[in-house]
């Protein structure tokens, strides 16, 4: 590994419900429930690390679950920096899975959406070979201050900055060319193709992909199940084969898919190499309940 793999954003507790049936109006609903540690930030950390990187996170949580979402994240062998709110609770997700393994979220993002750039420590860029930034920092005033911060601090170091988009109904209320122009500093994109299509004007994966790798450098599509396309400047757009796999939950998958790339991209794999390995990553996850490669945590089961 060339450096560590510094991931800004979202520390969250997920509660994850997979119900079997149609949800019913008015009335109850059968569903198996459990409590996981989640964020779209944190899961692609903990992946990162399970792919053999060295991973730092920097979050904000609450007091309520700070203790709990620290040492979820040493077992999955991401060194924290969490700020812990004095006042505001950590970010909970509801995240609704149907009988398809389709999830639904229903968002709080509590202490999360306060991470700003008071909370920044230009020392954790010491030995960083990259910095991946969650594409929730995009969605909050101070949020999108702390992410320009750190993507000029790891220009000036000559670090490849990367984003996940993460959500396509905020970056419609945000709107689309506000978050983009947001984008300053980012040379790789790692957008579902909701995203990418939304993002790109586009109507045709391969055009999308295209569009966005021209204007970032560096873009990655996924697909799901059917892969994923990767675009770089000036090159053809190359079609990654999908895993297969039986899905339960398809939460936390593109999380995982940009963790094991960008420790594939930190070995040294080329940007092709790497999508094989997170469309690798993305089908274990999805054969999971929850967004995080290891088990542990209260309310499992």
């Amino acid at each position: 590994m060339s450096g560590a793999l510094l991931v800004v954003g979202d520390v969250v507790t997920d509660v994850v419900a997979r119900h079997g049936r149609p949800l019913a109006p008015g009335t109850d609903t059968a569903a198996r429930i459990s409590v996981r540690p989640g964020g779209a930030g944190a899961n692609a950390a903990a992946w990162a690390a399970r792919a053999g990187a060295e991973v730092r996170l920097l979050g904000r949580v609450g007091t309520d679950s700070a203790d709990w979402h620290r040492e979820e994240l040493l077992a999955a062998g991401v060194r924290p920096s969490l700020v812990v709110d004095p006042d505001t609770p950590t970010a909970v997700v509801i995240a609704l899975v149907d009988a398809e393994a389709e999830r639904t979220f229903v968002t709080d993002s509590g202490a999360t959406a306060l991470l700003g750039p008071a909370d920044w420590d230009p020392g954790l860029l010491a030995g960083a070979g990259r910095v991946h930034l969650s594409g929730y920092l995009y969605f909050t005033e101070p949020g999108r201050r702390l992410a320009a911060l750190v993507a000029l601090e790891a220009g000036r170091r000559g670090l490849p900055v990367s984003v996940d988009p993460a959500s396509t109904g905020f970056i419609e209320r945000m709107g689309r060319e506000a978050f983009l122009a947001a984008l300053g500093g980012v040379g790789t994109l790692l957008p579902n193709l909701s995203e990418a299509l939304l993002l790109s004007g586009e109507t045709e994966p391969g055009t999308a992909a295209r569009v966005l790798g021209e204007r970032y450098g560096e873009a990655v599509v996924t697909l799901g199940c059917e892969g994923a396309l990767v675009a770089r400047a000036g090159e053809p757009v190359a079609r990654v084969a999908g895993v297969p796999a039986t899905a339960v939950d398809t939460t936390g998958a593109g999380d995982a898919f940009a963790g094991a790339y960008l420790a594939g991209r930190l070995r040294g794999e080329s940007p092709v190499e790497a999508a094989r390995s997170g469309c690798a990553a993305g089908a274990e996850a999805v054969a999971r309940v929850g967004g995080r490669p290891a088990a542990g945590g209260p309310g499992r089961r």
